[in-house]
Order: C-alpha cells, then structure tokens, then sequence
C-alpha cells in the first residue's frame, strides 16, 4: 500500500512522495506513472514538474489508481490484467 500518513518522507524537489512498500515496485509504478501521462498527453512527466497544473497531476494520480484497481480485481479474480502495460504487470509480478 501507498501511503501519506506521518511514515511519508520528502522527495528531492521538497515536495512530499509516498512511502513504497514494496521497493521492488518502484521501477513499475514509475513506468505506470509515465504510461499513464502519456495518454493523458504529458510528454516527458519526468523530474520538476512544478509547472504542471494540481488538475493534471490529480488526474494522473486517479487514473493510475484506476488502473491499479483494475489489475487487482483481475489478478484476483484471475483473469489477465487489464489497463495496465505488459512490461508494467510483468516488473509488478517480480
């Protein structure tokens, strides 16, 4: 689980980042992450990202959420995963 409780720590650019888990996931939340503001037209959503509205940001936030969603239920109900990338489910199985 992610989480902002008071275990949260601070990224290198002061802003507040979420406490990983499980570090093995880092990798493929970050390539989510990227996938994610890709379709929603964020080229390059790497690095400082200080000049991007709260309003997009937020949406990537809540669409990688979605798909996180998706890909549990799916794993639960085990059936292949859906919304997320290839190379994303296979970094999150290892």
């Amino acid at each position: 689980m992610v989480g902002f409780g008071a275990g949260a720590g601070y990224g290198g650019g002061g802003h507040k980042t979420a406490d990983i888990e499980v570090p093995q996931a880092r990798q493929a939340l970050d390539q989510l992450k990227q996938e994610t503001a890709a379709e929603l037209g964020l080229a390059n959503y790497q690095g400082y990202r200080g000049d991007i509205p709260s309003r997009q940001n937020g949406a990537v936030g809540g669409h990688m959420v979605r798909k996180m969603i998706r890909f549990a239920e799916s794993q639960l109900s085990g059936g292949a995963a859906t919304g997320v990338s290839a190379t994303t489910a296979q970094q999150v199985r290892e």
